[in-house]
């Protein structure tokens, strides 16, 4: 049987792409199983610095929950405490994750590119929250993630209509952060991903938690104020020192990650 994903390491880039290309890229629950134990792997490989998350073939990201899957009597019980594609509800995750949206992106698909920090999508792709018109609604936190990306009011037009939205639109909106042309989703994300790796690992978990953090917070100050440990680790790291040692010295930092 054709695994439902599958994992690539390339240096400190980790790619996840969901094999299932016959089914619109559709998680079913031992597929999001599978995703769960792949970005376990990335969360705790301290050689792992940045991921990718895209989809087979060339039509979709992800479609969302295998409907046809549930339909034919497959067992839906079995949920990953860390969500939908293993990210949805992954709330302690400070390594960046890039979405390579090469396609469709419909429902629980939408909900995990939301989840990613980046979004790349190609100009051939659709993304949407559309369980409403099949009696559902978008509960691996996209009712949520939606609105804070973008805005009450924009958000509401999609997540009360099921509209579907381009990536040019998506990119107008705010939840896109750059547009490709069809077919070079994957390549401009890993351009994305090694620009992030210029950057001290540490900084950029730092960076994260501190700002994904301090969105629970009331207001500026206390986000500021606020106490993170990823900021704590980094100022006791090696790379703290490396950085300025660097642009001392005119050169390029050799990031160790600790």
């Amino acid at each position: 049987m054709t695994e439902s994903c599958y994992a690539e390491r390339d240096g400190h880039i980790y790619t996840v792409t969901i094999n299932r290309p016959e089914r619109m890229n559709a998680l079913h629950p031992p597929g999001n199983a599978e995703m769960a134990e792949l970005f376990d792997e990335f969360q705790n490989d301290p050689d792992l610095w940045v991921a990718i998350d895209t989809g087979a073939g060339d039509r979709a990201f992800c479609a969302g929950n295998d409907l046809r899957y549930q339909a034919e009597g497959g067992d839906m019980s079995g949920s990953p405490a860390t969500g939908f594609g293993g990210l949805t509800s992954r709330w302690d995750l400070d390594k960046p994750v890039i979405a390579a949206v090469n396609g469709v992106a419909m429902g629980g698909g939408f909900e995990i590119a939301l989840a990613c920090d980046l979004i790349i999508a190609s100009e051939n792709a659709r993304m949407a929250l559309p369980e409403p018109k099949v009696g559902l609604a978008a509960l691996a936190a996209g009712v949520h993630r939606l609105p804070r990306q973008i805005g009450l009011k924009r958000a509401m037009g999609m997540m009360l209509t099921g509209r579907h939205v381009h990536a040019q639109e998506g990119y107008d909106l705010g939840f896109v952060t750059a547009v490709t042309g069809e077919g070079e989703a994957f390549d401009e994300a890993r351009r994305w991903a090694e620009m992030i790796l210029e950057c001290s690992p540490m900084s950029i978990r730092a960076t994260k938690q501190a700002s994904m953090r301090g969105l629970d917070q009331a207001g500026v100050r206390a986000a500021h104020e606020g106490k993170y440990e990823a900021v704590k680790a980094m100022a006791k790291s090696e790379d703290f020192i490396e950085g300025p040692l660097a642009f001392a010295e005119k050169r390029s930092p050799q990031w160790k990650g600790r």
